[in-house]
């Protein structure tokens, strides 16, 4: 049950914010966003609008590594700001204590702009901002980096992992728990999808360090002007520190990964027999999380549960 106005409204006043109105935002499919107008704010806020995101309820069903994963974002947000010039909102608060909600909450900077997704730019507008975009994370990428690898662990906590195979790995075998456990894999085939990475294990290379991913780019949480320059690039809460050649594969999966954009970014991965296996593999690991989320939290037929299912198994047998 979401909740209601009256809540939100006491949500933002225990933190010194006082509001003219409250309304949801139709974005985002993991927590609830609303956009708050301001009579009264801290001084530390701009503007007369700020921005209401609202964890979902604890029941909500979650792959492995969305668990608390709004804690991670204050950490994450000032490493981007600090380390580069992308645009994203400054959080003002991050609060878990559950005395003013049962919910995780964060209070936010309004960004301006529309989501890339509900614009129609004409073409040559289109290719500067996926020029922009591959900009933006070269300079992620390149220079918000740490010597582990993995999930962030809370606000302020470095993963655990000194080597990107052990990380992914580790996150491969999580993954196909969670199909299993929520029914849509047999242990036979779950024992089979561990083979196969176990199989391709030579393919992953050692890292000297670990990326920045955002690991979420696709049209809906980017933000853009009338003209189509890029004003905020927004939800980091699926953030990871890995191999950047991760975050290329999601870039495939939503068909971002133009010309224009290895344009801004400066070069493309390597094309290798063994860059083209941990791609597929990076491919899957986006692709089964909807088996966990569907079946879990709705959204999608059993027929197309059934299809993902037997795509991702087809992928595996190839390997």
């Amino acid at each position: 049950m979401f909740p209601d106005a009256e809540v939100l409204s006491k949500v933002l006043y225990d933190h010194g914010f006082s509001c003219g109105s409250i309304e949801p935002i139709a974005t985002g499919k993991h927590n609830s966003t609303y956009m708050v107008r301001l009579l009264d704010a801290p001084a530390a806020v701009d503007g007369d609008r700020a921005i209401l995101r609202v964890a979902p309820s604890d029941d909500a069903g979650f792959v492995f590594y969305e668990q608390n994963m709004m804690s991670r974002e204050p950490a994450i947000h000032a490493e981007v700001m600090h380390n580069t010039a992308i645009p994203v909102p400054q959080i003002y608060v991050y609060d878990d204590s559950r005395e003013s909600m049962n919910r995780s909450f964060l209070i936010m900077e309004f960004m301006p702009g529309t989501p890339l997704s509900d614009v129609e730019l004409p073409p040559e507008q289109r290719r500067l901002t996926m020029e922009a975009l591959g900009r933006y994370l070269r300079q992620l990428h390149d220079r918000c980096t740490a010597e582990t690898f993995g999930y962030p662990k809370g606000s302020f906590g470095r993963p655990r992992w000194t080597r990107w195979p052990e990380a992914f790995f580790s996150m491969w075998d999580r993954m196909i728990w969670d199909i299993e456990n929520c029914g849509v894999y047999s242990p036979e085939e779950g024992k089979g999808a561990r083979e196969a990475l176990q199989s391709g294990v030579e393919a992953f290379e050692e890292r000297r360090r670990a990326s920045l991913l955002h690991m979420d780019i696709w049209a809906q949480n980017i933000l853009v002007n009338p003209d189509g320059e890029i004003t905020a690039i927004l939800d980091w809460d699926r953030a990871l520190w890995g191999d950047p050649e991760i975050e290329f594969a999601i870039l495939n999966y939503v068909d971002f990964d133009t010309s224009s954009f290895w344009r801004g970014y400066g070069s493309r991965p390597p094309a290798d027999e063994a860059a083209e296996l941990r791609a597929r593999f990076y491919h899957l690991y986006e692709v089964q999380k909807y088996l966990v989320i569907w079946t879990l939290r709705g959204g999608a037929d059993r027929d197309r549960i059934r299809r993902y299912r037997d795509y991702s198994l087809s992928m595996l047998g190839r390997t």
